[in-house]
C-alpha cells in the first residue's frame, strides 16, 4: 500500500439536518450587512425555499440585493453580471442558494469582486486571488460536494472551454445541507447527482496512491450510494434517504477520499465536460457514459485497481462483469450510458472527439493521448 503525503484543510462549517436554515440570518450576519443573494432559475420560489432564505436574512436586519437565472451548466456571463451588481452594491456577503453550479458560480463571484479581477483569469489560472467576500451556501441539490471544497467549475462558450478553479479561497466559510430542501428534485436529476457523486468517489479512487483506510471509505461511500439511491428513487419525498445522499455527495468531495493520495485523476470529468458544454448535457449524464468506456479503455492497464473496486463494490473480480454491473447500475436509475442514449449521431461524435483533442483532456494520472480519445468515442457506444 502507498500512502502518499498530503495536507488536509476543510475550514468550512457544516449545518446539516432539517431545519437548520432556521440558523441562516444569525450565522450570516456575522460577516457583514449587505448581501447577495444568488440563485437559479425559478425552482427555488416555486417550492418555498427562497422564502425561507429571504425571511432568515430580512428578519436579521440585513439588506439583499438578487441575482437570479444561474444556468444549470453554468456560464462566465451569468457570473460577470453578478460580479458587476456586488460592486455596485457593495456587498460585504454572499449567500448561495441553489445546487452545484450556483454555488460553483459564486466561488468565483466573490474572488472577483474582492481582487476586482474578470473571473476567466481565474478560471484559466492566469491571475491568483489574494482575498475573498465571505460566502454562505444553502444547498438544493445533493451531486457535486461543492459546498464543502475549494472548487468551481464554469464555462466560457467563447472560448470553447469548460474549466475548474480550485484554491483555499474558494471554500465556502458556511453551508447549510438541510435535506428537506432536496425533495422537490425530479427523478432524473436526483439520478444524475447520485452518478456525480459516485464518480467523485471514482476518480479519487484511481488517483495515485492507494492507502487502505482510505480506499475502503471511497469504495463504502459509493456502496451506499448504490444501495440508497435506487431506494430514494422509489421515495422522492422521504427526507431521511434524502440526507444519506446528501452526506455521501458531501463525503465524497470535501477532501476525505483525497487524504493520502497526490489527487485525484479527473479524466473522466475531462470527457464529461466538453459533452456539457457542446450539446449542454447534464452533468451526471455525462459521466455515467464516460465512467464505463474509461473503464473499458484502462481494463489491461490498471486490472488490479480495477479488480479491487469490483471486489467491493460486486463482489467480483471479473473486469468485463464489473463493468457490466456499473452500466447496469446506472441505467436502473435512469442514466445513459451511450452516446446514441443521448441522441449524439456519428456528426456529433466527430464534434465530440474535436473538442476533446482542441482542449487535450486527459486525466492528472492517467494520462491520454488522441489515440486514446478516438477510443474513448468508440467505447461509448460499444
Amino acid at each position: 500500500m502507498s500512502i502518499k503525503n498530503f495536507v488536509a484543510y476543510n475550514p468550512t462549517r457544516l449545518h446539516f439536518g432539517s431545519g437548520v436554515v432556521k440558523n441562516l440570518g444569525e450565522t450570516v450576519k456575522n460577516y457583514g450587512k449587505n448581501i447577495l443573494l444568488i440563485y437559479g432559475q425559478g425552482s427555488v420560489k416555486k417550492y418555498g425555499y427562497y422564502d425561507q432564505v429571504i425571511s432568515q436574512l430580512k428578519e436579521n436586519g440585513l439588506l439583499v440585493t438578487e441575482y437570479s437565472g444561474i444556468k444549470p451548466n453554468p456560464v462566465v456571463e451569468d457570473v460577470r453580471e453578478a460580479v458587476a451588481l456586488g460592486k455596485e452594491n457593495k456587498i460585504d456577503v454572499i449567500v448561495a442558494l441553489g445546487g452545484g453550479s450556483v454555488i460553483d458560480s459564486a466561488k468565483i463571484i466573490s474572488l472577483s469582486i474582492a481582487n476586482n479581477t474578470d473571473p476567466w483569469e481565474y478560471m484559466t489560472w492566469q491571475q491568483m486571488p489574494q482575498k475573498n467576500i465571505p460566502l454562505v451556501t444553502v444547498l438544493t441539490l445533493a451531486a457535486t460536494g461543492t459546498e464543502m471544497n475549494g472548487a468551481a467549475v464554469i464555462q466560457n462558450k467563447e472560448t470553447g472551454q469548460k474549466l475548474g478553479f480550485v484554491h483555499p479561497l474558494n471554500f465556502p466559510k458556511d453551508s447549510f445541507l438541510d435535506p428537506e430542501f432536496t425533495v422537490t428534485v425530479p427523478g432524473d436529476y436526483t439520478a444524475y447527482g447520485i452518478v456525480d457523486l459516485i464518480a467523485h468517489a471514482l476518480e479519487a479512487f484511481y488517483g495515485e496512491g492507494d492507502p487502505s483506510v482510505i480506499d475502503s471509505i471511497t469504495l463504502d461511500i459509493i456502496k451506499d450510494a448504490m444501495h440508497w439511491g435506487p431506494v430514494l428513487l422509489n421515495d422522492l419525498s422521504n427526507v431521511d434517504l434524502r440526507a444519506n445522499i446528501m452526506l455521501d455527495a458531501t463525503l465524497a468531495l470535501n477532501g476525505l477520499t483525497s487524504y493520502g493520495k497526490s489527487g485525484g485523476d479527473w479524466g473522466v470529468h475531462g470527457i464529461g465536460h466538453e459533452l456539457s458544454l457542446l450539446f449542454d448535457t447534464p452533468h451526471g449524464a455525462t459521466l455515467s457514459i464516460a465512467y464505463p468506456a474509461w473503464l473499458k479503455l484502462q481494463k489491461a492497464r490498471i486490472p488490479k485497481r480495477i479488480e479491487k473496486m469490483g471486489q467491493v463494490l460486486f463482489g467480483t473480480d471479473s473486469i468485463d462483469d464489473i463493468i457490466i454491473k456499473i452500466e447496469d447500475f446506472f441505467t436502473s436509475i435512469g442514466s445513459p450510458v451511450r452516446l446514441k442514449d443521448i441522441g449524439i449521431d456519428s456528426v456529433g461524435k466527430e464534434k465530440f472527439l474535436e473538442q476533446m483533442n482542441k482542449n487535450k483532456v486527459s486525466g492528472m494520472f492517467h494520462l491520454l493521448d488522441e489515440k486514446d480519445r478516438v477510443r474513448l468515442v468508440e467505447l461509448m457506444d460499444i
